[in-house]
C-alpha cells in the first residue's frame, strides 16, 4: 500500500512493508509533539500531545472548548505551520503546511463541523467543485452526475428505485442533514489516506449514523485512516480503535477502546462525574396549552403533493413532548410553518390556551407566546456579528426600552439575570456569540427564546454538536422550563435523548404523525417501527 508522506518540501510516495499474514505493520500516520497554539487572552492549546496508527479510526473527543476544533485546524492546514509552536509530522517526517492545498496534496481530507458548500451550486458541483470532469476541455456533466449518484449510493442517500437527493439539486434547498451527506460525499470523491471528520453525525438520524459508521468501517478495512470527533459517545465506542480525551486544552489521556469505558471517559472529559446523562423528573399532566388541528402544508418543490399531511397534536402544561423521526419525515416543516417560517403557507387551525390564533409570520407567533429553538442556530437563531445581550434582548427589545429608545442598563440587568439562570460562560456579555463554544451559543438562543416569555418552546434538536457536559445543562433547562409551566416540544434525531427526556412521545413519517407513546411503553424498537410506517 502507498501513502504519501513530506519529505524536504515534497511529498514522496512509500511503501511499507506487511508483518505476517496480512497484517499491516503498526506505525504512526500523524503525531502532534507538544502543540501550542494561542489566540488573544486564551491558550486554546497547551503542549498537546496526539499519535495516530495508521490503518485505525481513532477518536478524539472532549467538551466544547477543550481544543478539538482548534486541533483538526491545524492538521488540515486551516492554521498555517507558523502559527502555532510544536511538531507535526507524518510517517515520522516533519510537515510544515502552510495551506489547505498542500494538505489535500499530502492525503489528507476533512470535514469540518461548519459545512463548507456553496449554496447556489448543485450538489455535484459542489462535490467536485476544484475537479470537475471533462471531455474534450468541456465539463462533463453527463460523467459528474453519474459519479455524485454512486458517492451518493455508497453513503445511503439513494438507490436504485429512490432518489433523496438529485445531483443537480441546489445546496440552498436541501435541509442540514442532506448538507452533511453531500459533505461526507465530497471527501469521499477524493483519494485521501487520512480522512478527519468533525462532528459527522450531528445532523443525521440513527439509521443514517449506522450507514456512515458502516462506510468507515469500509474505509478502514481498505487501510484509509480516520480521526472521528464526537459528542455522541456511544458511537465513538462502536467505531474507534484508539481515544484521546481533550481537557481545556490538553491531553488528558489516550488509549485503546478496549481500555476504556464510557463512564470513565465522561469523568475524564468534564473532570467529574455524570451519575446521570438524563436527569428525568418527575412531571405532573396539566391542561391542554397548545393543540394543531388537520394542518397541511403543500411541498413547494412538488406542485400538488403534501409536504404535511393533515396532521394533529396535542401538548399540556407539564410534560416534554418528544417529537421523533427520521429523515425527511417532515418534523421541522411542521413546526416551522406552525411558527410562520416556512416558505410555503400551512394549512389547518393552531390553538394556544383555547384560542384559535392565526400566525402570518415569527413576529405573530412570538406575540401569541410561541418560541422555537431553530436546529442550525448560527444560521437561524443566532446573529454572530453581535454579543451576548444584543442577541438574548433582539427578539423583544420593547421590555428594554422606553419610549422607542434603548435602555442600556436594563438590557445588560435582563441579560446577567439570564447568563446566570441558564449558567452562559463568557468573559462578559459584551463579547461576540461567534467566539463562544456550540453549548454557551446554544444557551444563548434558549435565553433569547426566554426572553420572549413564552408559553409554548420549540426545541429542534437541542443538544447537536454540544458535549455530554453542556447536554445535561440544557436538559436540566428543559426541566426548569416545564416546572414553570411552559410546555415543552422537542424534536430530535437521537433516540436516546428522546428516550431520556421525554414524557410523551409522537413520531413522524412522511408529513403523518404515525404514533403516539408514553414514555414507560416507549422502546426504540417501536419508535422505529412507527418512523418507518408511513415511508
Amino acid at each position: 500500500m502507498c501513502l504519501p508522506c513530506f519529505e524536504g518540501g515534497t511529498y514522496v510516495f512509500r511503501r511499507y512493508r506487511m508483518k505476517g499474514k496480512g497484517s499491516v505493520q503498526e506505525k504512526n500516520i500523524l503525531e502532534m509533539r507538544k502543540i501550542t497554539k494561542l489566540f488573544p487572552g486564551v491558550k486554546a492549546l497547551d503542549k498537546v500531545d496526539f499519535k495516530v496508527t495508521e490503518g485505525t479510526v481513532h477518536a478524539l473527543v472532549g467538551e466544547n472548548g477543550a481544543g478539538k476544533s482548534t486541533l483538526i485546524k491545524i492538521i488540515s492546514g486551516v492554521y498555517p505551520y507558523n502559527t502555532y509552536s510544536g511538531k507535526m509530522l507524518i510517517h515520522d517526517n516533519e510537515a510544515k503546511f502552510f495551506s489547505i492545498k498542500e494538505v489535500e496534496r499530502a492525503g489528507i481530507a476533512c470535514i469540518h463541523q461548519e459545512l463548507n458548500l456553496v449554496p447556489e451550486m448543485s450538489v455535484a458541483e459542489n462535490i467536485f467543485l476544484n475537479e470537475k470532469p471533462t471531455r474534450y476541455g468541456f465539463i462533463d456533466f453527463d460523467a459528474m452526475y453519474a459519479e455524485t449518484l454512486s458517492l451518493l449510493k455508497q453513503i445511503g442517500m439513494n438507490t436504485t428505485d429512490t432518489i433523496l437527493i438529485r445531483p443537480d439539486e441546489k445546496v440552498k434547498n436541501l435541509g442540514i442533514g442532506q448538507k452533511q451527506m453531500v459533505e461526507i460525499a465530497k471527501a469521499l470523491a477524493k483519494d485521501v489516506s487520512l480522512l478527519i471528520l468533525d462532528e459527522p453525525t450531528s445532523a443525521l438520524t440513527e439509521s443514517e449514523v449506522d450507514v456512515l459508521l458502516g462506510i468507515i468501517d469500509g474505509l478502514r478495512s481498505k487501510g484509509v485512516t480516520c480521526i472521528y470527533i464526537s459528542h455522541r459517545l456511544d458511537e465513538v465506542m462502536r467505531i474507534a480503535d484508539e481515544i484521546t480525551i481533550l481537557r481545556d486544552g490538553k491531553t488528558i489521556d489516550s488509549r485503546k477502546r478496549s481500555n476504556i469505558d464510557k463512564e470513565t471517559m465522561i469523568k475524564l472529559m468534564v473532570g467529574r462525574e455524570l451519575t446521570n446523562m438524563f436527569p428525568r423528573v418527575p412531571h405532573k399532566r396539566g391542561d391542554l396549552v397548545f393543540e394543531i388541528k388537520n394542518y397541511s402544508v403543500e411541498n413547494p418543490d412538488v406542485p400538488g403533493r403534501k409536504l404535511i399531511d393533515n396532521v394533529n397534536l396535542k401538548a399540556y402544561r407539564g410534560e416534554i413532548l418528544g417529537i421523533s423521526g427520521l429523515m425527511g419525515a417532515g418534523r421541522t416543516e411542521l413546526f416551522t410553518s406552525v411558527f410562520g417560517a416556512f416558505r410555503e403557507k400551512g394549512e389547518g387551525e393552531v390553538w394556544i390556551d383555547n384560542k384559535d390564533v392565526i400566525i402570518k409570520s415569527p413576529l405573530d407567533a412570538l406575540k401569541h407566546g410561541l418560541a422555537i429553538i431553530s436546529e442550525d442556530r448560527k444560521k437561524l437563531g443566532l446573529n454572530l456579528l453581535m454579543d451576548i445581550k444584543e442577541n438574548v434582548t433582539l427578539a423583544a427589545l420593547k421590555k428594554v426600552s422606553r419610549a422607542g429608545i434603548l435602555d442600556a442598563d436594563k438590557e445588560v440587568a435582563y441579560t446577567k439575570d439570564y447568563v446566570d439562570t441558564i449558567r452562559i460562560v463568557a468573559p462578559n456579555i459584551s463579547v461576540k456569540v461567534s467566539t463562544l463554544s456550540g453549548g454557551n451559543q446554544q444557551k444563548v438562543v434558549i435565553a433569547k427564546a426566554l426572553f420572549c416569555d413564552p408559553k409554548v418552546i420549540i426545541l429542534d434538536e437541542p443538544t447537536r454538536g454540544i458535549d455530554v457536559g453542556a447536554k445535561y445543562e440544557i436538559y436540566k433547562i428543559m426541566n426548569d422550563l416545564v416546572e414553570k409551566g411552559v410546555v415543552v416540544i422537542m424534536i430530535s434525531s437521537e433516540m436516546e435523548e428522546i428516550l431520556g427526556m421525554s414524557d410523551r412521545i409522537l413520531t413522524m413519517a412522511g408529513g403523518k404523525i404515525t404514533g403516539e407513546f408514553d414514555v414507560a411503553e416507549a422502546t426504540q424498537e417501536k419508535l422505529l417501527q412507527a418512523s418507518v410506517a408511513g415511508r
